[in-house]
């Protein structure tokens, strides 16, 4: 029988410590629902034996550092009850922010950088089931009008097990449905303008490394480095000049809003934008233009937040 590329699930569930499947093990409650799924089963790097032998010929590798790789995107949408994690929230964790939960008000994301939360995933493909542990990731925003938001995860994690195993029979329960963005649903301000914008981007920059030694193997978030792009209508200089912004690196903040229903409301937040180098283009004949971010902590660690309301 031919396995079919659709049928699949991806669970996910927190390690209570590095590496360890949580008990228990990830079940249909902890189903993630995505799209645009990217699995690469086995990474690493190829190591050539190099024999010196009386003849000629390949002399085969030997496979190191192995691991592997999962993207996807998730629908942008908040949990349908205020003060409870959206269910996209355990993905967010392993990508190197800390959840608050306030009840009946807010489920909060701030960037940590110790004792960052690692996971265990199961990517479940029609039958084969391949586990993922101590998994960590980075994570892009999208947001354009005409279109549902999403956040793109990109997680690699230490080589589990590889079995057949039957379709965990996991269900939508708890993922709300998304609204599109748009100016009745969704508000953006950059650097105190109320932006006419056709998109905006957010990449947290992570770098994430596989790391093999004698004695360890993990994998960690070494660095980061926070991005993104707004592209925005063109507009008199009196009323933002973005060229005057960009050549003396002023600092300004960002608020994106999307959606109105209480439990299904998103906020991010930056304190403190740099524009880069502006290009210029135009959409349907109208002026627009392309404005590269740079995300800058102002007190460390807070140059990004992530709110469900």
């Amino acid at each position: 029988m031919p396995r079919i590329f659709r049928k699949l699930a991806i669970l996910h569930k927190i390690e209570t410590g590095y590496g360890e499947v949580p008990a228990p093990a990830p079940a249909a409650a902890d189903a993630i629902i995505g799209k645009n799924v990217q699995f690469t089963p086995v990474e690493g790097e190829e190591v050539s034996r190099d024999l010196l032998l009386p003849y000629m010929g390949n002399q085969g590798i030997i496979l190191t550092g192995k691991h592997a790789r999962l993207e996807f995107d998730c629908e942008l949408a908040g949990s349908g009850d205020p003060g409870t994690a959206p269910k996209w929230g355990s993905l967010v964790r392993i990508c190197g922010f800390a959840e608050t939960l306030q009840a009946d008000t807010s489920a909060t994301y701030n960037i940590v950088e110790t004792n960052v939360d690692s996971g265990s995933i199961y990517f479940e493909i029609d039958g084969v089931r391949h586990v993922l542990l101590g998994c960590r990731g980075n994570l892009s925003i999208n947001v354009a009008p005409k279109a549902i938001p999403s956040i793109r995860f990109t997680i690699t994690g230490l080589l589990g097990t590889i079995t057949d195993q039957a379709l965990t029979a996991v269900t939508q329960a708890g993922w709300q449905t998304p609204v599109e963005a748009s100016s009745a649903n969704t508000t953006m301000e950059l650097h105190g303008w109320s932006s006419i914008a056709e998109s905006l981007s957010i990449d947290l920059g992570n770098t994430v490394v596989p790391r093999f030694l004698i004695g360890s193997e993990s994998v960690i978030i070494s660095d980061r480095r926070t991005t993104g792009q707004a592209v925005v209508e063109a507009t008199s200089l009196a009323t933002v000049n973005w060229f005057q912004r960009a050549l003396a690196r002023t600092r300004g903040e960002l608020f994106l809003g999307h959606g109105t229903a209480p439990g299904n409301i998103i906020e991010i937040t930056g304190p403190a934008l740099e524009i880069g180098k502006i290009t210029q283009g135009q959409t349907d004949g109208i002026l627009n233009y392309s404005l590269p971010l740079s995300f800058c902590p102002v007190a460390g660690r807070d140059e990004l937040v992530i709110i469900a309301r």
